[in-house]
């Protein structure tokens, strides 16, 4: 399957932006905005990774039949911070978005047998979801089907699952939640599993043990992605040296620009040009922007070091931690922060190896900008901004990475 999963704009930059006249005494258009629109009209995007169905599940408890996904902005009176829902059917359209994968994620603090069940719950919740829009949306399990739902207007539905737990360390689950749909894995999330390593958790087994070997195997024989975003870099390693198919980081940045443990090492983004796999670029802020990174790792400090100057004194931690808010306002990420990782994934491994994993409702907002699913245009307009060639957006539009085609 080739992905449309990157930057999507087929036609961007048909001319250099120098080139483009002002014409006229009045405001011209911007021609950047202009050759993006143009370019997303062509060709929609591919986003690799939305988190809608946790947010059915939590602030709906999956039950979707008066839930109006035409338009979710009247949402923040079902989250505990007033925070509305990053994605609806308007925005979708509005973003320019043709196909996406959507993330069956379950929390990792149960046992495997729960979250089997619970990923079964979230699949069946999103078929529901996906099957009430008949007209704008389309389940997707094919390459074929994704190029036809596109072409007959409607967001082609991929399902992924969001975390090796999902399995319950079974080949046969694995092989039933193929099944039932989910087209690509998450081979951790945040907490290890029994046969991997997360990125954000102690190491307990050098990365992938014998076991997490046979199932990078089975997921390349029956056609299921292996994404390796929440994975350490020991577990990226060996599944690159176990895999026979390309792989995805459904929803990662680059280290080097935010030494965030979620986001790929240039020792990895060396060796996609030879797996032919991509890194899908998250809009998650604290991956972004290294110095907002610093920011949340200080003020941790700054509330630990309250907390054991003044135990059993939360009213007095509480105080001290808003002055020093007040004294440290939270650094602001722009969208520009998110091109910059493309820029540098661009030199390192290629611009074919670049796609978009926003991340949408599995995070509190996106890069200014971008902040919710109508906002992929910003980011393509900075980039247009910054020189991409037509040939280097045909390049992310298709990089190869099929895993054997994705059944197609």
């Amino acid at each position: 399957m080739k992905y449309a999963a990157a930057l999507l704009a087929a036609s961007l930059l048909t001319s250099p932006l120098a080139a483009q006249e002002a014409g006229g005494e009045a405001a011209a258009p911007d021609p950047a905005e202009a050759l993006v629109a143009a370019a997303l009209e062509a060709a929609p995007v591919f986003d690799g990774h939305n988190d809608v169905p946790i947010q059915l599940r939590s602030r709906f408890d999956n039950q979707i039949n008066d839930f109006d996904f035409v338009d979710t902005t009247g949402t923040g009176a079902t989250h505990p911070q007033g925070r509305a829902m990053h994605s609806d059917l308007t925005r979708l359209a509005q973003g320019k978005v043709g196909a996406q994968y959507w993330s069956v994620y379950v929390p990792t603090n149960i046992s495997e047998p729960e979250a089997v069940q619970m990923t079964m719950e979230q699949i069946d919740v999103m078929k529901r979801l996906i099957a009430r829009y008949p007209e704008q949306l389309q389940l997707t399990l094919t390459a074929d089907q994704a190029e036809s739902a596109m072409a007959e207007g409607r967001i082609a539905s991929f399902l992924g699952m969001e975390g090796g737990h999902s399995i319950g360390s079974s080949l046969a689950v694995l092989r039933q939640m193929y099944a039932l749909g989910a087209r690509y894995m998450t081979i951790t999330h945040s907490r290890n599993t029994p046969w991997a390593d997360s990125a954000t958790d102690t190491p307990e087994h050098g990365g992938l043990t014998d076991f997490g070997k046979d199932l990078i195997r089975e997921m390349n024989r029956i056609g299921m992605l292996v994404d390796l975003s929440h994975v350490s870099e020991d577990t990226m390693m060996d599944a690159l040296d176990t895999t026979r198919a390309p792989v995805i980081f459904s929803h990662s940045g680059a280290r080097a620009i935010n030494g965030h443990a979620r986001n790929v090492p240039d020792s990895v983004l060396e060796r996609l040009p030879q797996n032919g796999g991509i890194v899908m670029v998250v809009g998650l802020p604290g991956f972004l922007n290294e110095e907002r990174r610093q920011w949340f790792s200080q003020r941790a400090a700054e509330l630990a070091r309250q907390e054991s100057l003044y135990q059993g004194q939360p009213s007095i931690v509480e105080t001290a931690l808003e002055e020093w808010d007040a004294a440290n306002p939270e650094p602001q990420t722009p969208v520009s922060q998110m091109a910059d990782h493309i820029d540098h994934i661009r030199s390192v491994a290629g611009v074919e190896y670049i796609g978009i994993g926003a991340d949408f409702d599995g995070m509190p907002t996106g890069p200014i900008g971008m902040e919710d699913s109508a906002g992929y245009p910003a980011l393509f307009t900075e980039l247009a901004r910054r020189g991409y060639s037509q040939t280097e957006a045909r390049a992310d539009l298709e990089p190869q990475c099929d895993a054997r085609s994705a059944r197609s």
